[in-house]
C-alpha cells in the first residue's frame, strides 16, 4: 500500500463544515484495506500505555513517523503505544464510552438482545471504530458501533475488538457514522430528528440549510425531521417498534397531529395506523380533519386474550403465555436467570425459523 492510500484512511480533518459527501467513506475504505492485511489481534495492556508484540505487518510502510496527512495527536497516541494503523486489537469495555456525537440516539431493546443471541453464537465478526480521549488517556470514544458495545454487556463480555482511528470528535466523526448507518439501512427518522435538532440547538450549524449541505442530502428531509423532533420520545419510539409502518412522511403527518391533538389522541392515531393499516393519505386527510366519520378514532380498548397459559417453576409463578383473536401472542416472564433466559430466547427463536412446524405445538416444548 502506498503511503498516501495510508494517509487518506487516517488523516485528521478539522472539524469544520464540509460538502464533501465522500471523506469520510474514503476514510473508512482505507482503515478496511488494511485490515484485510493483518491476521493479528493483540491485546491493549491495562495501563493502556503498550501492546502485546505480533504486531499486524503492513507491507512497505514506515510506521515510526507521520503520515502526510496524520494528526500530530493521533501520531503521539500510537506511538506511544506501539500501534500500528489499521490494527485489529482487543480493548477493555470498561475503557468505551459513548461519542456525544453518535448519530444513533435510539436503541430497542429487542434489538440489542437479538445481537446479543448473536454474538453469545457467532462471536463477535466485525471490529467497531474508537477514538482515542485525549484528555482523559486509556480511554476511548465510539466512532462506530454502539449496538454492538450494548449488545457485548448484555453478554457480560469484558472486551472488545476494536480499530484507533484517527478523527477528532466532533461533526466529523458523526458524518462517518451517518454515513455508515445509511449504507446498512439502520439509520432511523427518529434518530436524526433528535440528533439534527440538538446540533442546531448547539448552534454547531446555523440553519437547517447549512446542516444539509453538509450531510449532502435535500433541505426538505432535514424539514421533515425537525419536525418529527417535536413528538416525545415515548410517542417515537411507540412508532419505531413498527418501523415498516412510519415512514418520514408518516411520522411527519403524525407529529403534526401531535402539534393539534396532544398525546392520548396521538397515541390513538398511532395504534389505528398499525392495526387498520392506514395510507399515509388516509392519514393526511385524517391530520387535515377530512376523516369521514367511519374513520374517526375511537378510545383505545384493551383487547381481551383468548387463552391464558399460566408459567410456573418449582411451584413460583413466572408470568404467562397469552394469546388473542388474531395472530398475537404475548410472554411475560420475570425473575428468569441470565442462563434460563439465554436458552429461552434460543429455543424460540428456533423454533420460530422453521417455517413447516406448528408454532402453538412448538411452543410447548419451550424447557424454562
Amino acid at each position: 500500500m502506498k503511503s498516501s492510500q495510508l494517509a487518506r484512511g487516517f488523516q485528521a480533518c478539522p472539524d469544520t463544515i464540509s460538502s464533501n459527501k465522500q471523506t469520510t467513506l474514503d476514510r473508512l475504505n482505507a482503515i478496511e484495506t488494511l485490515v484485510k492485511q493483518s491476521v493479528h489481534i493483540n491485546t491493549l495492556e491495562p495501563n493502556f500505555t503498550t501492546y502485546k508484540h505480533q504486531a499486524c505487518h503492513i507491507p512497505d510502510e514506515d510506521t515510526t513517523s507521520p503520515g502526510p496527512n496524520e494528526s500530530p495527536a493521533y501520531f503521539a497516541w500510537r506511538t506511544e503505544n506501539k500501534y500500528t494503523p489499521g490494527q485489529i486489537i482487543d480493548l477493555s469495555l470498561k475503557s468505551i464510552k459513548p461519542s456525544p456525537f453518535n448519530p444513533r440516539y435510539f436503541y430497542l431493546k429487542s434489538s440489542i438482545s437479538e445481537l446479543a443471541v448473536n454474538l453469545s453464537k457467532q462471536g463477535q465478526q466485525q471490529a467497531i471504530h474508537v477514538i482515542p480521549d485525549q484528555k482523559i488517556p486509556g480511554t476511548f470514544f465510539v466512532s462506530d458501533g454502539g449496538r454492538r458495545i450494548r449488545a457485548l454487556k448484555a453478554t457480560n463480555k469484558e472486551s472488545v475488538r476494536a480499530i484507533v482511528i484517527d478523527l477528532p470528535i466532533g461533526i466529523e466523526s458523526y458524518k462517518l457514522g451517518y454515513d455508515l448507518n445509511v449504507q446498512r439501512d439502520s439509520q432511523t427518522i427518529f434518530d436524526n430528528a433528535i440528533v439534527w435538532q440538538r446540533f442546531l440547538n448547539e448552534k454547531r450549524f446555523h440553519n437547517q440549510r447549512e446542516l444539509a449541505e453538509h450531510l449532502g442530502i435535500d433541505e426538505s428531509t432535514v424539514a421533515v425531521a425537525l419536525g418529527i423532533s417535536k413528538l416525545p420520545e415515548f410517542v417515537m419510539l411507540e412508532m419505531m417498534t413498527r418501523s415498516d409502518r412510519f415512514g418520514s412522511n408518516m411520522a411527519y403527518h403524525v407529529a403534526r397531529y401531535f402539534s393539534e391533538k396532544g398525546t392520548d389522541c396521538t397515541l390513538r392515531l398511532i395504534n389505528k395506523i398499525i392495526n387498520d393499516g392506514l395510507s399515509t393519505r388516509q392519514v393526511a386527510d385524517i391530520v387535515k380533519g377530512r376523516a369521514i366519520p367511519s374513520e374517526k378514532l375511537k378510545p383505545l380498548r384493551r383487547q381481551r386474550y383468548t387463552q391464558r397459559l399460566e408459567i410456573k417453576v418449582d411451584g413460583e409463578t413466572l408470568g404467562d403465555l397469552k394469546s388473542y383473536s388474531d395472530d398475537r401472542l404475548e410472554l411475560k416472564l420475570r425473575g428468569l436467570t441470565r442462563n434460563k433466559r439465554d436458552k429461552l430466547l434460543s429455543q424460540i427463536e428456533a423454533i420460530l425459523m422453521p417455517k413447516t412446524e406448528d408454532l402453538k405445538s412448538d411452543l410447548n416444548t419451550i424447557d424454562v
